[in-house]
C-alpha cells in the first residue's frame, strides 16, 4: 500500500466517513429510483465541492488545494466502494485539462468554478462503441462540429472538453450542442453528444500530445474508482460466506471456497499495486503512459473477476434487486470498456515500449 502523510490520511478517513454514512448504496437506489435530470444529487455533489474534493488537483491560486493525484485517488476509491452517482471523477478530468493546457485567462475563467462546484465539467472523446483513440469531429471557423458516442455525466454538465481532429476544445452547453440519452446497464448519466457549430475555445497548450496526457488521467482515476469498488465486492463476499450455512456448515469453512477467497486478495494486493503506481506517477510526473496503461489493464482484469465471483460466490440471490453485488457487477462493465479495454491498452503498453 502506498505511504500516505498524515493529511492524506485524514483526507481518506472523511471520504470514507462520508461515503458510508451519508451516501451508501442506499443514495444510489434511491438516485436510480427518482431519476434527477442530472443522473445524480446535485446536493451531494456541492457538498463535496465545499468540501474541496472538486478541487484536488487544481492549483490554489485557483481556488483549489492542489492537493496531488493520490489523494484525489485516495477520496474517489472511497466513492467507488458505495457506487456514489457523481460528477467528481468527470469534473476532475475536465479541469486536469485546463491545467495542462489552457491558457492563463482559461485557467481564471473555469477552475475557479470547477473547484468550487458551480461548473460541472466532463469529456467527450469517443465517437464509437469502443474507445479507439480515432477522432474526426472538427471545427471551422470556431465552431464544433460532430458526435461524442459516450459521454459520462454529460446531464449535469455545463462544460464539455471535446477531442476534435487538431486538438482538445472547451464548448459550453448550450446552442449547437445536443443530448440523447444512453442507457447503460450502471443506470447512471450518459449521453450521445452532438456538436452542430458549437462555439468552441481550442486548448492550445500542453504540448502535441495533450489528449494523451488527459486520456491516462482518465485511465488511472477510473481504475482508482474500480479498486474502490473491488475492495467493497471483495468484503461484502467475505462476510457473506461467513454468515451463510449450507449442509450445516458455514460457507467459508469449505476448503474450496477459502482458495477462491485467497485468489481474490491476491488479485487485489495486485490490482492496488497498480493503481497506486499510477497516482504516484502523476504526482512524481515520470512514466504516465505506461503507468496508466498497467493501472487500467490491472482494474479491468481484477474487476472483471472479483465482480464474476462475488456473484458466483453469493449464488442466484446475487443478481437480484435486493443485493448490492448485482450493482457492483454492472457498473464494472461500463468502467471497463472506458479509456481502453484490456486489449487496447496492452497494444498502446507495447507500441510504447517500442513494439
Amino acid at each position: 500500500m502506498a505511504v500516505l502523510n498524515e493529511e492524506q490520511e485524514m483526507l481518506r478517513d472523511m471520504a470514507r466517513d462520508w461515503a458510508s454514512n451519508e451516501s451508501p448504496v442506499a443514495a444510489f437506489r434511491k438516485v436510480r429510483a427518482e431519476k434527477p435530470a442530472e443522473g445524480y444529487s446535485p446536493d451531494a455533489f456541492q457538498t463535496m465541492a465545499q468540501m474541496g474534493w472538486a478541487g484536488i488537483v487544481i492549483p490554489e491560486e485557483y481556488g483549489g488545494s492542489d492537493f496531488g493525484w493520490m489523494s484525489a485517488g485516495l477520496v474517489v476509491e472511497e466513492l467507488g466502494k458505495t457506487l456514489t452517482a457523481s460528477p467528481l471523477v468527470a469534473t476532475t478530468l475536465a479541469a486536469s485539462a485546463i491545467v495542462l493546457g489552457g491558457s492563463d485567462e482559461q485557467k481564471a475563467k473555469w477552475l475557479p468554478k470547477l473547484a468550487s462546484g458551480e461548473v460541472v465539467g466532463t469529456l467527450a472523446i469517443d465517437e464509437s462503441a469502443r474507445h479507439d483513440g480515432k477522432v474526426a469531429a472538427k471545427v471551422d471557423g470556431g465552431k464544433l462540429s460532430g458526435t461524442k458516442a459516450f459521454v459520462h455525466e454529460a446531464h449535469g454538465a455545463s462544460l464539455f472538453v471535446v477531442a476534435a481532429a487538431d486538438g482538445l476544445y472547451l464548448v459550453e452547453k448550450g446552442d449547437g450542442v445536443s443530448l440523447s440519452d444512453r442507457k447503460l446497464t450502471d443506470q447512471r448519466s450518459h449521453a450521445e453528444v452532438t456538436f452542430d457549430g458549437a462555439a468552441a475555445d481550442r486548448l492550445a497548450g500542453g504540448g502535441d500530445d495533450l489528449l494523451d496526457k488527459v486520456l491516462d488521467r482518465a485511465r488511472i482515476l477510473t481504475a482508482a474508482e474500480m479498486l474502490g469498488m473491488a475492495q467493497q465486492v471483495f468484503d461484502v463476499t467475505l462476510d457473506y460466506l461467513k454468515q451463510r450455512v449450507q449442509f450445516n456448515q458455514v460457507l467459508a469453512s469449505f476448503q474450496a471456497l477459502q482458495h477462491r477467497m485467497a485468489d481474490l486478495f491476491g488479485d487485489l494486493a495486485m490490482m492496488r499495486s497498480a493503481v497506486e503506481g499510477g497516482l504516484d506517477a502523476l504526482d512524481g510526473g515520470y512514466g504516465i503512459p505506461r503507468a496508466a496503461c498497467i493501472a487500467k489493464a490491472e482494474a479491468n482484469r481484477v474487476l472483471h473477476t472479483m465482480s464474476r465471483e462475488g456473484i458466483q460466490l453469493h449464488g442466484g440471490i446475487g443478481m437480484t434487486d435486493e443485493y448490492d453485488v448485482g450493482f457492483y457487477l454492472k457498473r464494472a462493465r461500463v468502467l471497463e470498456a472506458s479509456w481502453g479495454s484490456s486489449g487496447f491498452l496492452k497494444d498502446r503498453f507495447a507500441r510504447l515500449a517500442g513494439y
